[in-house]
């Protein structure tokens, strides 16, 4: 089979595939934090370079993850930049990024409610992130703002920001000295007690502790995720360069195993040279959290356009079922806080067992064939529709997966996804609430064989003393 034949064949599995969602997959509840609520880091109350709230509660959904119990880990992305005031640093600010601890809850609804639980999400916690060590920023000299190093910085804690000038030029854009993170992803380690978090800036993967918000560790990616030439402008860094990451379309999507050995990272759009935004062939990155080393994977986006015009989604996150399998969320841009329609919102199975190592191939014609098959595991516009929501009212950023605890839907145990939405910090766009939302789908064994839970260590523990004391 040629190499056309078979680019061909995939993309028709990938059609194929949408077909074969899973019926049994239920909605259960949906809830929502406002979005012009701040959050606990009242240090970081004072307005940004373009007025707003340094500690503005928004963008939660850019990642979110189970962290056991009633408790998940959100992460807001790299600030509030959707209102123009310097395009220059692309109407970035020096937003402290930051992760937020929530308490999420889910109750049986009255009688005759429209779902079957009521979901109640309360913040709990925030905490910034930091580096012990020194890290670059940028002067803002001939940019029209100040210096992007934070003034809550001290000599061993020098803050995470959103600001894109916050780089040094003469190094990778995966330089872990680059203040600049624009966290995606968060994953929580099987102990419970630090956090991994993916970025689109670098790309980045850098795991903190999960009391301070310190740095602990930064994993060394494969160089060719890297941009060489850096610029604070997106579509300038796009222009400067031929290979790495498409700008602000890095490390978009982070799992970690069951057994908290192995973290996948997914690539949001393709590679530069692997064609970049109109490409269909975007990686995924398995990481030995111990060792550092690096596999790639390819991975098929579904044509949302035409044969003639091909569009492709972008995938938002990942979450691992067990220790080869993956969910990959892939959607347009559309719908609430777009002031558009959704249409694509649709997660994926994906099985990594068998795929072949991509890590020396290059283009989309080499990586066609040794892309990983995808059945379509949960198409979220037609499940939401089908409860009433219109897809005016479906959030345009679906971008956060995390699976939670298990519950009783009509007398049997469901294991549970929450879907978290990015509102870009925007509580309000023409009118129409644009709160942080939560939606939950509940599924059971057979809608996802061999899906495992993730354990964790520290709950395990706690529980084992508590025991312990009441004998």
């Amino acid at each position: 089979m040629s190499k056309k034949t078979n680019y061909i064949a995939i993309l028709l599995a990938s059609l194929f595939a949408a077909h074969t969602a899973h019926a049994s997959i239920d909605l259960i509840a949906i809830g929502a934090i406002n979005g012009n609520y701040e959050d606990v880091a009242l240090q970081t109350a004072g307005p940004l370079e373009n007025g707003t709230a340094g500690n503005l509660l928004g963008g939660m959904g850019s990642g979110l993850a189970y962290a056991g119990g009633n408790t998940f880990i959100g992460v807001p992305d790299r600030g509030p930049n959707a209102v123009a005031f310097n395009s220059a640093v692309d109407d970035t600010a020096s937003y402290i990024t930051r992760f937020q601890t929530l308490h999420m809850t889910l109750a049986p609804s009255v009688a005759g409610a429209a779902l079957p639980y009521t979901l109640t999400p309360m913040l709990t916690g925030t905490t910034l992130l930091s580096s012990k060590s020194p890290l670059v920023y940028g002067s803002g000299a001939g940019l029209g703002v100040g210096s992007g190093e934070p003034a809550l910085n001290s000599k061993h804690t020098h803050y995470f920001t959103g600001r894109s000038d916050n780089f040094d030029p003469s190094q990778p854009s995966t330089n872990p000295s680059n203040a600049r993170f624009d966290p995606e992803s968060v994953r929580v380690s099987s102990d419970g007690k630090s956090v991994f978090i993916s970025d689109e800036y670098g790309p980045y993967v850098y795991q903190f502790d999960r009391e301070t918000g310190r740095r602990i560790k930064a994993f060394a990616l494969p160089i060719k995720l890297a941009v060489t030439n850096l610029f604070p402008v997106g579509s300038d860094e796009i222009s400067g360069n031929t290979v790495g990451r498409v700008a602000n379309k890095g490390m978009e999507g982070l799992a970690i195993t069951p057994d908290g050995k192995t973290l996948f990272g997914a690539m949001q759009s393709p590679l530069i040279q692997d064609g970049g935004t109109a490409a269909p062939y975007t990686r995924i990155i398995k990481i030995d959290i111990k060792t550092g080393a690096t596999t790639e994977f390819a991975y098929a986006l579904s044509n949302i356009g035409s044969t003639a015009k091909p569009k492709y989604p972008t995938v938002s996150d990942i979450v691992a079922i067990n220790d080869h399998e993956l969910l990959v969320d892939e959607r347009d841009g559309k719908g609430r806080g777009d002031g558009s329609v959704a249409v694509v919102k649709n997660i994926y199975k994906i099985d990594l067992a068998a795929a072949q190592d991509v890590s020396g191939v290059i283009g989309a014609a080499n990586l066609a064939p040794k892309a990983v098959s995808k059945t379509l595991f949960l198409d979220m516009v037609a499940k939401l529709n089908a409860n009433g929501i219109a897809s005016t009212e479906i959030p345009a950023k679906l971008e956060g997966l995390a699976f939670g605890p298990d519950v009783v839907v009509n007398g049997t145990i469901k294991h549970t996804l929450f879907v978290a939405n990015d509102n870009d910090f925007t509580a309000n766009v023409g009118g129409v609430d644009n709160p942080n939302s939560y939606i939950v789908f509940a599924f059971d064994d057979a809608d996802l064989p061999g899906f495992v839970a993730q354990q964790f260590r520290a709950a395990e523990e706690r529980e084992e003393a508590e025991h312990d004391e009441r004998r």
